[in-house]
């Protein structure tokens, strides 16, 4: 009886000993499981990467995995937050610091040749002889001629570390010749063109904000006020921003003391507003501002500051939508992350920031709603008003809209012409012009000259058998009437360039057939 009794208390310690076990067990599993995803501070993150370090089949590439899980992470904010590898982040700062260092050169590739433009005066190849017209053939050992070989590359073997040497062989008349170029620094200009349009009205195309905008575009404006502007058509089309202080110094240039920038506000950055100081240079000129749908950023807080403060006129077709500020993070592997930390507001109180949603195919959608084409088309945010100084109605929610629409012009678009812009043929008759009249192009230092000698070339007749022999695109009699008052500018602009007047002349001799400059000037 006793040894019955002492087994069935060792079976009952046994199962409640099992018992026990079991709940330790299940508790402990859920302690596990718990406690690896309730981690919300980038805990599960940690743990996951830990536990691939200790259990993956095979080596690891650290770098690469932390970079994509970066990129990754990033992807989920909004469009404009994001991780700059050391290259790209160099490449991208390069861009707008106002310098950068290679051989000084500007150059297109209309042939599957690259062509230099333009050399940058006191740069690297200007010391070395280097000329407008020539072909660029080979960098050091490397064919970069007739073998489709990618723009981006050739800038990449031509630029590096001032000091060191690269060899470019050009192909110039005929012959071959090799240049040992030592690299240097080089200056980057942001603005494209400056020059009067009228007696007393000046134009200027900025084509980015970068270290140097302010400086420049000061200095430009002064040496347009000393031949007599009274009026200043500011031209930001396809201005895709950059430092915001460069726009807070050019709108300063122009407002009155006291007139609001703009404001930045965030979840971590308190509300920060910034004014004009008074001490702007041209606070009284009168100011024509030309937007696009490729205006954004640093060039719409300049326009949406001109606009709420009823400084001027704003004219061309609703802006970008880009009303957000980013900071930049770096870290010691020299890679980094630019990361949104604001908010922008206009002077009236506007975010014109657009919905992230619409970021991929927002300008194709504009083209195909038929908004570049109509003011009716635009949609506005009507839920999103605010007011001018002198009580406009402005809306957020999706850009600049300008006071004047100017619509896309398309109706001097032929066949024949649309078939040449697929071609690039414009690109390469200019090319051809500057191979029978180099030494005299070459020579020609101003306007008259430049007009005189483009009036010698019958371009009427010449550009239509060029474009059917060379691209094999026909012209019939009536779309060449249809497309010639569009086209001839054009290719004298593209010609002109080739001198050492610059872009200065693409731009005047194009501006005449640019409708949006045409508005901008009958406004006046």
């Amino acid at each position: 009886m006793k040894r019955t009794f002492v087994q069935i208390l060792q079976v009952l310690l046994g199962v409640v000993i099992g018992i026990l076990l079991t709940l330790l067990a299940v508790r402990y599993r859920e302690s596990r499981h718990i406690n690896s995803i309730s981690r919300v501070d980038w805990g599960k993150l940690n743990l996951i990467l830990d536990i691939v370090e200790k259990n993956y089949v095979d080596t690891l590439d650290k770098e690469g995995m932390t970079e994509a899980a970066v990129s990754a992470a990033l992807s989920k904010l909004d469009p404009h937050s994001v991780y700059l590898p050391p290259v790209q982040l160099s490449a991208s700062e390069e861009e707008l610091a106002g310098n950068f260092e290679g051989i000084g050169i500007q150059f297109n590739v209309p042939n599957d040749t690259a062509i230099v433009l333009e050399v940058i005066p006191g740069g690297p190849s200007e010391k070395v002889g280097l000329m407008v017209g020539d072909r660029l053939l080979k960098v050091d050992d490397k064919v970069i001629a007739g073998v489709k070989f990618p723009q981006d590359s050739m800038v990449r073997r031509m630029k590096g570390p001032s000091g060191t040497k690269v060899t470019v062989t050009v192909g110039r008349g005929g012959e071959e010749i090799p240049f040992e170029i030592t690299r240097g620094k080089i200056p980057v200009h942001s603005v494209d063109a400056s020059f009067m349009i009228r007696d007393s009205v000046g134009y200027l195309r900025l084509a980015k904000f970068s270290r140097t905008t302010f400086k420049e575009c000061h200095e430009a404006t002064l040496a347009l006020m000393e031949q007599g502007m009274t009026h200043l058509v500011f031209d930001i089309r396809d201005n895709t921003g950059g430092y915001m202080d460069q726009a807070l110094l050019l709108a300063n240039d122009f407002l009155s003391p006291g007139d609001t920038i703009v404001y930045i506000e965030g979840r971590h950055r308190s509300r920060e507003v910034f004014k004009a100081d008074g001490r702007g240079a041209f606070q009284s000129m009168g100011l024509t501002v030309l937007i696009s749908e490729n205006s954004a950023s640093a060039s719409e807080i300049f326009a949406g500051a001109v606009q709420d403060n009823d400084r001027g006129t704003v004219v061309g077709r609703r802006s970008f939508g880009k009303g957000l500020v980013q900071e930049p993070f770096l870290f010691t592997d020299n890679s980094g992350i630019r990361l949104t930390v604001a908010r922008y507001y206009t002077p009236s109180g506007r975010c014109i920031q657009k919905p992230y949603a619409s970021y991929s195919r927002d300008i194709y959608n504009r083209y195909m709603d038929g908004e570049v084409f109509s003011a009716d088309s635009v949609r506005l945010d009507t839920t999103d008003v605010h007011r001018t100084r002198g009580g406009r109605l402005v809306y957020g929610g999706g850009g600049i809209m300008p006071d004047v629409f100017v619509p896309m012009d398309t109706t001097r678009a032929s066949n024949f012409f649309i078939a040449c812009n697929r071609k690039a043929t414009q690109m390469r008759y200019a090319s051809h012009i500057f191979d029978r009249y180099t030494a005299r192009l070459s020579a020609i230092e101003s306007y008259p000259e430049m007009d005189s000698f483009l009036s010698s070339l019958n371009m009427k007749v010449d550009f239509p058998d060029y474009a059917r022999k060379m691209d094999g695109i026909p012209c019939t009699e009536a779309e060449w009437d249809r497309t010639q008052s569009y086209l001839l500018p054009q290719l004298r602009a593209l010609i002109a360039r080739y001198s050492k007047l610059g872009e200065n002349a693409f731009y005047k001799y194009y501006l005449p057939v640019d409708y949006t400059v045409e508005k901008a000037l009958e406004l006046l």
